[in-house]
């Protein structure tokens, strides 16, 4: 590949990163503003109605998670821009940990949804949990100056905090071609998004691309 073509591809990365969410951020933001304009209240969203707060910081705050993890994908761009790495995480931290906590919290407390399931919970409990659990334990290995470690835990907490987009690549095709899926083959579905992402995570970790790991 010649030094002219490596910019269009990093940055090609990272904005498909970008994209792979996008029809959840979309929701996002429309749930948001049903929230902030007082919109109308649904059995669908009456529990986000009663409850605004977490939902309100889960959807802003992976919206910025999203955004700040992409462009750490792009190395030339941090190559020169050097500041910019430690400048995104210190947003994307505390970002995803509020992704991670706020989606704890919504799924302990809020109803459950109307499509939802017993075991769909327990997968978004175990997410939200390894996705927490990633970025205190990338965070620790930074300070210990271990940067191969704290790489690899970076790219496991992102690649859970894109599940939805994965989910979403999966569920409309499948409700297209066969019908909505019921409690458990959602859940399953739901489940296999967050998997297909972890075993992509795990390849990128052990096959240290120059290209799409998280370089520092």
């Amino acid at each position: 590949m010649t030094s002219a073509a490596s910019p269009v591809r990093t940055w090609h990365v990272g904005l498909s990163l970008i994209a792979l969410s996008s029809v959840p951020l979309v929701a996002g933001m429309f749930r948001l503003t049903q929230l902030l304009s007082g919109g109308e209240i649904t059995p669908g969203n009456a529990r986000f109605f009663a409850a605004p707060t977490p939902v309100m910081m889960h959807i802003v705050s992976v919206g910025v998670f999203v955004v700040a993890g992409a462009f750490q994908f792009a190395p030339r761009f941090r190559q020169r821009h050097p500041r910019w790495h430690r400048a995104a995480g210190r947003v994307f931290i505390p970002c995803g940990l509020i992704v991670a906590l706020s989606a704890l919290w919504m799924t302990l407390f809020y109803p459950r949804a109307q499509n939802g399931s017993a075991l769909l919970e327990c997968l978004n409990l175990i997410f939200a949990v390894a996705m927490g659990a990633s970025i205190v334990f990338g965070l620790a290995a930074i300070r210990r100056r271990d940067i191969v470690r704290h790489r690899a835990w970076m790219i496991r907490s992102y690649a859970i905090g894109l599940g939805a987009g994965t989910q979403a690549l999966i569920l409309i095709p499948w409700s297209i071609v066969f019908e909505a899926p019921g409690e458990l083959s959602r859940a399953l579905l739901m489940g296999g998004g967050w998997m297909v992402n972890a075993g992509i995570a795990e390849w990128l970790v052990h096959r240290g691309s120059p290209t799409y790991s998280l370089r520092i």
